[in-house]
């Protein structure tokens, strides 16, 4: 549990379309609690779109600070982690608050904020020294990557721990 950081900057683009928008300058605090309401609802239906299931599931956005709260009970440990990253590998948020309790838990995975250059094969020689591990990484941040080569600079990913 904690506070996890981002970059605000990158992701995929939930926010900006319909009822999911940033606050005008003069909206009013129910308009602003509408929009975070909407925008904690594409959050919880990407994540339900990842089939993560997270057990009584709450997601709430603070849009002007950019920040996500997600709560609820995760049946392992990966899941927790998938459902974090999707939080925050989101357009426009910059920290997740970390609520979620783990069913069955497990050791916790490292993280990689994908710079300009990085391949899944230079992150695995950097964390497992070994290129020819990319695969692993490639796996555990799945469903969210749907090919090893579809990576981003800003985006967050999971490194697990070595299955050697």
């Amino acid at each position: 549990m904690g506070i996890m950081s981002f970059i605000k900057s990158a992701g995929e683009k939930l926010f900006g379309m319909g009822e999911a928008k940033a606050a005008e300058p003069q909206t009013t605090s129910e308009d602003v609690a509408r929009m975070n309401g909407a925008a904690a609802d594409a959050i919880a239906a990407y994540i339900n779109k990842m089939n993560l299931a997270i057990e009584g599931m709450t997601v709430e956005v603070d849009a002007a600070q950019g920040a996500v709260t997600i709560a609820g009970v995760a049946a392992d440990q990966a899941t927790k982690e998938k459902a974090v990253l999707c939080c925050g590998n989101v357009h426009g948020v910059s920290s997740v608050n970390d609520m979620l309790t783990v069913a069955e838990p497990a050791d916790e995975s490292q993280w990689h904020t994908v710079v300009s250059g990085d391949t899944l094969s230079k992150i695995s020689k950097a964390f497992y020294d070994s290129p020819n591990k990319y695969m692993q990484i490639f796996e555990a941040n799945k469903p969210m990557l749907s090919h090893p080569d579809k990576i981003y600079p800003g985006q967050m990913l999971r490194i697990p721990p070595d299955a050697a």
